[in-house]
């Protein structure tokens, strides 16, 4: 059994989070304290000086924010 979590990530995190997806991110533009607290929570990883999305990190940008859950509905 796996246990799915939901991420409370700041406005920063999440844009940091989708901006990383793209491999031709500009690394040396995003805010390395947001890209290590990323990588702390799993969700990023560091692959010489660029940040790289994990497998982890995808799935939760594709679950969204549970803030804008309400939103949708």
């Amino acid at each position: 059994m796996t246990t799915e979590f939901d991420y409370d990530l700041t406005r920063d995190q999440w844009e940091t989070l989708k901006a990383i997806r793209v491999p031709a991110a500009e690394g040396s533009m995003l805010n390395r304290f947001v890209v290590e607290n990323l990588a702390a929570l799993g969700l990023a990883d560091m692959t010489g000086d660029r940040p790289v999305i994990t497998r982890k990190g995808r799935s939760v940008l594709l679950r969204g924010s549970p803030r804008l859950w309400d939103v949708a509905a």
